[in-house]
């Protein structure tokens, strides 16, 4: 996949999962929260929407597809998180809290006022932040047939190889005076 088209599916998963993440989380918080304090009962419709609502946000911060949909969905959370305080310092109501309907709305004013919005919107925007999520993915190229290795595989080409040379360097001597043996499985391998 193209670092375009990652970036581009990152735009699209930014859109639309968030408003689904808050929408699942709401509910089943005002779900499980309702009934538990109504009827004293466990309510797994609740629990069960919490929990594919933490699925989707595992989605949104750890999938490969681009930090543009954590990035967004951070930008969201945060924006939400940030009403409450906002509405303490400045006396006015700024939580959208009429359109949302019963358990809904209970569900979001328990989320935005115990500043878990908050919580969840710093997370994910550090989360995009990390430079190895923006870097596009490497495919190693296909393997040149034709270049086998081994002396088996080279006279079948007109090439005969000699032996492979030793990945770590000799060892003995004065300067590794407790091995005895090339088998040292202890020792690094160093890079070419």
């Amino acid at each position: 996949m193209s670092n375009g088209a990652r970036h581009a599916l990152g735009v699209v998963a930014g859109l639309l999962l968030p408003p689904l993440i808050l929408a699942g989380l709401s509910f089943g918080v005002g779900e499980f929260t309702t009934r538990s304090r109504v009827a004293y009962e466990l309510s797994w419709l609740g629990l069960a929407v919490i929990a594919v609502s933490a699925i989707a946000l595992a989605f949104l911060v750890g999938s490969r597809l681009s930090p543009v949909a954590s990035l967004l969905g951070g930008l969201m959370f945060t924006a939400l998180g940030v009403l409450p305080v906002l509405e303490m310092v400045t006396q006015q109501r700024l939580l959208p809290t009429g359109w949302l309907p019963g358990v809904v709305g209970i569900g979001y004013q328990t989320l935005a006022h115990s500043c878990l919005l908050l919580f969840l919107g710093i997370t994910v925007l550090v989360v995009s932040m990390f430079p190895s999520r923006w870097r596009a993915t490497h495919r190693r190229p296909p393997p040149d047939h034709h270049l086998e290795y081994g002396p088996e595989h080279g006279h079948e080409h007109g090439h005969a190889y000699g032996p492979a040379q030793a990945p770590y360097p000799p060892q003995g001597g004065p300067a590794y005076p407790s091995q005895s043996g090339p088998e040292d499985a202890t020792r690094p391998m160093f890079r070419e």
